[in-house]
């Protein structure tokens, strides 16, 4: 189903029943066949680069301070918004997309081999991902900015403290020096994660029309998923690109990701280093919370009814009153920013020529086959 010029995403694996225990199947996007990579003739001339690197420098008036202004942000245009009821076309056959897609690559996480940085990793994936994901469509890509986590940290001592500093975050000049040639613009905002720019361009890319796809295994992402915005996710163990959509978020979590941010409060993220409820209150789980979340639409609702009237058994309430304080800061680590000062360019939104590909791609594995 990849092989049109706008590949539909949605699987065509019925949705599990509500009885079931196993979650919807990825669909798997191939491995790189030999040809994709070969080397081509010496005598080929190299394309002229089309994109430079954009690095901006937020000043401190542009750089958010750590408050809830990131999670009051305007509601997001009707193409942005969740609906469970719209999964399916007329007839419960998938509806053809009318719209073009916009793919946001998160560099960083493709540029390791199990926690060790490695190029040979990053070319064999970005080779997979032209050739059997992203096709001619736009590509950005996108790296952690200088100092990036510093206010989440500031927030939360413990986020991503086992990441020494410094390591896995910012641009490797030979991986920006790829991009480039294969004509994909490169975005870094100091003091900004990559999540945090890729979230505030999602929302641009969405007004003006498009459907947005996240490169990305990061499920920080999860929380952006609509019908318009889905995943496309690197899975190691088979070596391919897998798209994850509403679909797949409905059936693996039974609620609606519009609540997964909310969820994840509850829940924590060992990874990242953001403890969950569960320690200070054992016996509220993911299902109280599901229960919860789903009733009444968001961590900040559910607290502010919980202060004023009972919504739940004892036990849970009691949790809602009295760590309702841990629970929003979690929030506001956890929540990714929509007001990243970074502007979409309108020229990134047109088809992205390929030609360099196969010589710039090829040439790169061979030179980095072990690293």
């Amino acid at each position: 189903f990849l092989s049109a010029p706008y590949p539909h995403p949605q699987p065509p694996h019925p949705l599990p029943t509500e009885s079931s225990t196993m979650p919807l199947p990825l669909p798997a996007v191939g491995t790189v066949p030999a040809s994709a990579i070969a080397p081509v003739a010496a005598a080929a001339a190299a394309a002229p680069l089309r994109y430079r690197p954009i690095r901006l420098r937020a000043s401190p008036s542009t750089v958010s301070s750590p408050s809830t202004s990131a999670i009051s942000s305007p509601p997001p245009p009707p193409s942005a918004r969740h609906s469970r009821k719209h999964l399916a076309g007329r007839g419960d056959a998938p509806a053809r997309p009318s719209k073009g897609r916009v793919f946001f690559l998160d560099v960083n996480p493709i540029c390791f081999r199990g926690s060790q940085r490695s190029l040979s990793a990053f070319a064999r994936w970005l080779a997979l991902f032209f050739t059997h994901v992203s096709l001619r469509d736009p590509v950005v890509a996108v790296f952690d900015g200088a100092g990036g986590n510093e206010y989440r940290r500031r927030l939360l001592p413990s986020y991503k403290a086992h990441r020494t500093r410094g390591v896995g975050t910012g641009a490797d000049s030979r991986v920006v020096d790829v991009l480039r040639e294969c004509n994909v613009p490169v975005v870094q905002v100091d003091g900004y994660e990559a999540d945090d720019v890729v979230a505030t361009l999602t929302e641009q890319v969405l007004q003006k029309g498009y459907r947005v796809v996240i490169a990305s295994p990061d499920k920080d992402f999860k929380q952006l998923i609509s019908e318009d915005v889905q995943l496309v996710m690197p899975i190691p163990e088979i070596g391919r690109w897998s798209f994850y959509t509403l679909r797949h978020y409905v059936a693996q979590y039974k609620c609606d990701p519009t609540v997964d941010l909310s969820l994840r409060c509850f829940m924590g993220d060992e990874a990242d280093g953001v403890p969950g409820i569960q320690h200070l209150a054992p016996g509220f789980g993911r299902k109280t919370a599901v229960k919860l979340l789903n009733k009444h639409g968001s961590l900040e609702n559910l607290l502010n009814t919980a202060a004023v009237r009972t919504v739940g058994k004892e036990y849970a309430q009691d949790v809602l009153v009295k760590h309702a304080d841990y629970l929003r800061k979690n929030y506001e680590v956890l929540s990714l920013k929509r007001d990243v000062n970074v502007q979409l360019d309108d020229r990134w939104l047109s088809a992205r020529d390929t030609c360099n590909d196969t010589s710039v791609l090829s040439d790169f594995i061979l030179k980095f086959s072990k690293g």
